[in-house]
């Protein structure tokens, strides 16, 4: 059977899963009366209930003879090492674009590296029934992209469909014709996507994907270069510098065959499969024929800008709410995330029970943590630091994002002033439609993390901000932090409305009454600038002598809730994230208030 390798590329939102939906359902995959779920692709609970895609993964469909073999990417730049790593399986790729929004960041990123490997993309216009939507100037802003990545003219001479995925059609005209249905999308994919190329030669595949399986063990998912592989093969697997990583054989071979994994005996060149048997070899390696000696050549993958310390949860509440609490179960569970996620690196920190993990960004980061809380570990982490850079002349390097922010006319001025004060530079200021204004810069990482919240606040939540990152680019000063100090408690226990009552006028709270606290733990935002202990444990003293007025009943305002991804970016340097599998609770990195003033001390004379 003839095969088409297509990957599907798109900024979030803009409705790449459910278009694999569709194409999913018109291609005859499920049966009549199958009870189909929406977005079937974004299998994971994190990623079903944040509306995103998170990792990468295939499915495939029959049309007109010809089996077609789509991957659903992320649309998140912080995601970016998934997409790195697809786009070398694929020989095309359909550009998924927003009628109205036109092409955003994340886009630009993806179609950079498709365009960079050589793929000829298709343009698919997705929500053309938009009310704001406008075909022809996000057209026009595709083109003009594609020239600014130094496309080739053959990748410039682009085809268009128009349609929507969610009603499940696309056309060349944007006027929804009668017989809608995707069939011109096929119909494009099998007359522009050219066959899979075939190298020369023995069994080769690189590994692209990988997952944890409890029945087969490692299963690595890849395109197969040359060659064909059998169940039962005997294969060994070489590393990206052509060193030996292991021998083995081939337990079994999986095709994609819809949203079921098959097992099949045999699988030729051009296919995409997955493979298990084999216990080392990972991601960018190469699993090969044994008369192999050279490996394939890997996509180079982007360095991460963000680290965060990882630090074993030693506060007086540890081991109370999860059962993954030792630093060796966090270690290997780190090692065997880095291991499938290449974006990630992982390091022992000098200190004892810490490591520092590093990443594309905040939401990367954030989403492990999240996973591993669900898993049943407790973790201590700390605020996000960029990762800093050295030129040859031995001048400090930082990381710069192009960040695009969309936010209604009125709210662009107060936008452009905090974005000054975070050292960034703004590039552009246009009119995107309906009283709105796009606004983009250039700032650096660490003036970004914990500006999502603020900016929602400022803009009253109409504003939609995106970032990619752009460059290492020369250290841009130093850039004010948080103003506000912290409400600290002094002592073990429980929280007392009456007390969090009394200490309202000293700023709000960020937690509630019945809260189990302890020393050096976070319970309220201070007014002022500087922390201050307080006591949340005093109840009202009762007497028996009766008063006068009847007892007022203790009405609170209520606390602020910190989300894992607000409580990571408001902390500061000295101030920790304790993340177990029922709450998110803020602290100091020193509990004990004597260790504080010590560790400030030595500050102040450093």
């Amino acid at each position: 059977m003839t095969l088409r390798n297509i990957a599907i590329i798109a900024h979030v939102d803009h409705g790449k899963t459910t278009l694999v939906d569709e194409l999913l359902k018109q291609s005859g995959v499920y049966r009549e009366n199958e009870r189909v779920q929406e977005r079937a692709m974004d299998s994971g609970d994190i990623e079903k209930e944040r509306g995103i895609t998170i990792l990468a993964k295939a499915t495939s469909v029959e049309w007109k003879g010809v089996r077609i073999n789509i991957v659903d990417t992320p649309g998140h730049a912080d995601f970016g090492g998934e997409v790195e790593r697809i786009l070398s399986m694929v020989d095309g790729a359909i550009v998924l674009v927003d009628a109205a929004e036109g092409p955003m960041p994340q886009t630009k990123f993806v179609v950079g590296k498709a365009l960079k490997v050589g793929l000829r993309p298709i343009v698919a216009v997705n929500k053309i029934d938009r009310a704001d939507a406008r075909a022809d100037e996000v057209i026009n802003e595709v083109f003009d992209l594609f020239a600014a990545l130094d496309a080739t003219d053959e990748q410039l001479d682009f085809p268009i469909l128009y349609g929507s995925g969610r009603d499940g059609w696309m056309a060349p005209e944007t006027e929804k014709p009668a017989d809608a249905s995707l069939a011109p999308l096929f119909d494009l994919v099998l007359d522009h996507v050219p066959e899979p190329t075939v190298g020369e030669g023995p069994f080769r595949m690189i590994g692209t994907i990988l997952e944890a399986n409890p029945f087969l063990g490692r299963i690595v998912t890849g395109r197969i270069h040359s060659g064909s592989v059998r169940s039962n093969q005997a294969v060994k697997v070489l590393n990206g510098e052509g060193k030996l990583v292991e021998n083995g054989r081939v337990s079994k071979i999986l095709a994609f065959r819809g949203l079921e994994r098959q097992p099949i005996d045999e699988a030729h060149a051009g296919d995409i499969v997955a493979i298990a048997g084999l216990s080392k070899g990972t991601v960018a390696d190469t699993f090969c024929d044994p008369s192999v000696t050279e490996p394939l050549h890997a996509q180079p993958i982007d360095p991460p800008t963000v680290t965060m310390s990882f630090i074993v949860n030693d506060s007086p509440l540890a081991g109370t709410e999860g059962d993954k609490v030792t630093s060796r179960v966090i270690r290997d569970r780190l090692l065997k995330e880095a291991e499938g996620n290449v974006a990630l690196k992982v390091e022992e920190a000098a200190e004892k029970d810490s490591f520092y993990v590093s990443g594309r960004g905040e939401l990367q980061l954030a989403v492990l943590i999240e996973t591993m809380r669900r898993e049943g570990f407790e973790i201590a982490v700390s605020r996000p630091r960029v990762v800093m850079q050295k030129d040859d002349t031995g001048q400090l390097l930082e990381p710069v994002e192009e960040v695009v922010i969309d936010v209604d006319e009125e709210h662009s001025g107060v936008v452009v002033q905090k974005m000054s004060e975070r050292k960034a530079e703004m590039l552009e200021l246009r009119p995107s439609g309906g009283d709105r204004v796009r606004l983009v810069f250039h700032a650096p990482t660490r003036g970004l993390i914990g500006y999502q919240s603020e900016l929602m606040t400022d803009t009253k939540g109409t504003a939609i901000m995106n970032r990619l990152f752009h460059a290492y680019e020369p250290y841009r000063g130093e850039i004010g932090g948080r103003v506000n100090g912290v409400l600290i408690s002094n002592d073990m226990g429980e929280a007392v409305g009456y007390a969090l009552f009394n200490l309202e006028d000293r700023g709000p709270m960020v937690i509630d009454p019945g809260t189990k606290v302890y020393q050096g733990m976070i319970i309220g935002i201070h007014s002022r600038d500087n922390d201050l202990e307080v006591n949340v444990l005093k109840g009202k003293k009762l007497t028996n002598i009766r008063a006068a007025g009847k007892d007022e009943a203790v009405k609170l305002t209520p606390p602020v809730r910190m989300t894992l991804e607000r409580a990571l970016s408001w902390i500061q340097d000295d101030e920790l994230v304790e993340v177990t599998p029922k709450s998110i609770r803020l602290r100091k990195l020193y509990l004990d208030p004597n260790d504080r003033k010590r560790s400030e001390k030595m500050k102040a004379t450093a």
